[in-house]
């Protein structure tokens, strides 16, 4: 097709209008059209990249094949997608400045003072397009699109150099390559019952005065936008009525790329970039949509963590959930319960929401104990794994939800109750979790276990590797520093817990089972990362077949 083509999707008003699924669903019209989408997340905040926030300060890290720890947006544009991006796929301030600071120590600038404009800037332009010719969809072919999400919101001081870039990036690709969408919020005064367009005006003009012009605006609000509010934002944001878009609430994400697509967002775009855009296809898209919206059959999940008063930092999990669900014929119910609620101290301390938990666990369907890290609330996660087992509930557990399993079993089968964790009791006569050799003690930021890694089953005959097709292998996405104790294993086993699927080496363990319960299968590696609609997790799609009663049919089917 020639050069590639930027879409850059800013936000203004306020953060949380949801620019991440926004720039998705860009890509996913623009990819129906038959161009090749790759996708890049420019976060301002200084860190490196996402691996040592809290998942309540920013959501949940997600991770790549290639160990990068980064944006949960970046997991929107993979499940949208069905893309593979990169650790450079996510820039971030930290990333540029230690960058040019290397080139600095190096001597590239010799003679020169360093400064914001240009140093800083050109590193970000010329970060942007090399990312953008990394093929991300298996063919090995560069992409036609790049869509750009800028986090934040306009004004923000630390975003400024990255405006300043993108300002100069226009005229270095130029305006037929260049594609700004920005969105903003149309909000409803209540006593008014007027949508008002003055935030979203004041947005513009900012934006505008710091040198960049939006081809396009994309409206949030709770509504369908009225004609008069599209044709007074279009007369003072200077943007064609055509191209005020409108991105109402609707009743799940699936439904934004149809919301652009109905509203020609992608001849909007092709226009500018001065390409005759073919028929997009989006029929599966629009089944699938339609499909979740229609499921009346449920299945309730029990998910027993420790972050559940930001359902952001489980947000991968629940879309693997909700995958599988689907693929299942169910309407998702999860219940969020808080391990710290099922914890003894809680019976005394909070008698309501400890009762409130117990309930919720065992009204459910189906129990999962996903990763984490920190002891806070893990005798918690222990109660509920304990409960799955002796009850023959059916239970999936992630990374740290394996560890609690073993933890649980060591204790209540093998008879050790001091058993534990090294991460949670370093003395413990008993550690079956231990802290991997090969793993820094002394930097916490990107030297964990991180990345896909090749899981072998031991048992083809097992549950797990029925699931996954009769394979031998499977590659999976990890991020741990724990894990069980080898040199506990054949104990473990010869008590009835079967670690079915091991590393290459064949003492890490990457699956656990036990053959006599309905659904008890826990895993080291992080399935839900690899998840996408029409193809759900296998392991996540065993807990809602199990736990709606069709995982025997679906095994004699397949």
């Amino acid at each position: 097709m020639g050069k590639t083509k930027y879409v850059v999707v800013t936000g203004g008003v306020v953060s949380g209008l949801g620019k991440g699924v926004t720039a998705s669903s860009i890509g996913v019209v623009l990819k129906a059209c038959g161009l090749r989408v790759t996708s890049i997340k420019i976060d301002p905040y200084i860190n490196t990249d996402a691996g040592t926030m809290s998942p309540f300060e920013h959501g949940e890290v997600f991770v790549l094949d290639d160990g990068g720890e980064v944006d949960l947006d970046l997991g929107n544009y993979e499940r949208f997608l069905d893309i593979t991006l990169t650790r450079d796929n996510n820039i971030t301030t930290g990333k540029i400045y230690q960058s040019v600071i290397e080139r600095e120590r190096r001597g590239d600038y010799l003679g020169k003072t360093v400064q914001v404009v240009p140093h800083i800037t050109t590193a970000i332009q010329d970060w942007i397009e090399r990312v953008a010719q990394v093929s991300v969809d298996g063919s090995g072919e560069s992409a036609d699109v790049c869509v750009i999400e800028l986090g934040g919101t306009v004004g923000d001081i630390e975003s400024m150099p990255f405006i300043e870039a993108l300002r100069q990036f226009q005229f270095r690709v130029g305006q037929e390559n260049f594609c700004l969408v920005h969105v903003s919020l149309v909000p409803v005064l209540g006593v008014v019952g007027e949508q008002k367009t003055k935030p979203t005006q004041h947005s513009v003009r900012e934006l505008r005065a710091l040198g960049l012009m939006p081809n396009l605006l994309a409206c949030r609000s709770a509504e369908p936008l009225e004609p008069s509010t599209r044709e007074k934002l279009s007369q003072f944001c200077h943007v064609p009525v055509a191209n005020v878009l409108n991105l109402h609430d609707v009743k799940n994400i699936w439904h934004i790329p149809l919301l652009l697509l109905e509203q020609c967002a992608h001849l909007s775009i092709l226009k500018q970039f001065q390409i005759q855009p073919p028929e997009p296809q989006l029929q599966e898209w629009a089944h699938r949509a339609k499909g979740w919206d229609e499921l009346t059959e449920t299945v309730s999940i029990a998910m027993v963590g420790k972050y559940t008063g930001l359902s952001d930092s489980y947000l991968s999990v629940l879309k693997a959930l909700q995958h599988a669900s689907m693929a299942c014929g169910r309407k998702l119910i999860l219940e969020w319960v808080a391990s710290s609620d099922l914890e003894d101290a809680a019976k005394q301390e909070s008698p309501d929401l400890y009762n409130e938990a117990w309930a919720a666990l065992k009204r459910a369907d189906g129990v999962l104990v996903p990763g984490g890290f920190g002891d806070r609330g893990v005798e918690g996660k222990i109660l509920a794994a304990n409960y799955a087992r002796t009850n023959r509930i059916p239970y999936l557990g992630i990374c740290l939800g394996m560890q609690i399993a073993v933890i649980e079993y060591a204790r209540n089968v093998l008879g050790y109750k001091d058993a534990s964790s090294t991460e949670f009791d370093p003395a413990s006569p008993h550690p079956c979790i231990v802290f991997m050799p090969e793993v820094s003690t002394t930097h916490m930021g990107g030297t964990m276990r991180l990345g896909a890694r090749d899981t072998f089953f031991h048992a083809t005959d097992c549950l797990s590797a029925k699931l996954y097709g009769a394979i031998s292998s499977v590659s999976e996405r990890h991020r741990h520093r724990y894990e069980v104790n080898p040199d506990m294993i054949g104990e473990f086993e010869a008590a009835g817990l079967q670690f079915v699927g091991r590393d290459e080496s064949g003492r890490r363990m990457e699956i656990l089972e036990i053959p006599s319960h309905p659904y008890f299968v826990a895993v080291q590696y992080h399935p839900e990362f690899k998840s996408r609609p029409g193809r759900p997790s296998p392991v996540f799609q065993g807990l809602i077949l199990a736990a709606s009663g069709q995982l025997q049919s679906h095994l004699i089917s397949h």
